[in-house]
């Protein structure tokens, strides 16, 4: 559970770490006020909607159908079968 919460906290801070890196990597001075006039508004809006995408392709994208049965791996004759769902 705490692995999730980081990972969304991580990609809510990605815009705002990027914005950052740019305007460190882009200024004379970068020291000297690097989030002076910054877009909070928009760092934030953009950090949330990176967190809802995600948390959404997520949500419909992984597992099986609800009528599916999932069959863990196992190992057969030596060999491991990868699960699947049946």
């Amino acid at each position: 559970m705490i692995r999730v919460i980081v990972e969304n906290i991580v990609l809510f801070f990605l815009p705002a770490a990027i914005y950052v890196a740019y305007i460190y990597l882009t200024r004379s001075d970068p020291r000297k006020g690097l989030l002076d006039g910054a877009p909070v508004i928009w760092l934030v809006v953009a950090g949330t909607a990176l967190v809802v995408v995600v948390l959404i392709a997520f949500g419909t994208t992984s597992g099986g159908r609800p009528d599916q049965i999932y069959v863990p791996p196992a190992i057969e004759n030596g060999k491991i079968i990868p699960g699947h769902y049946r």
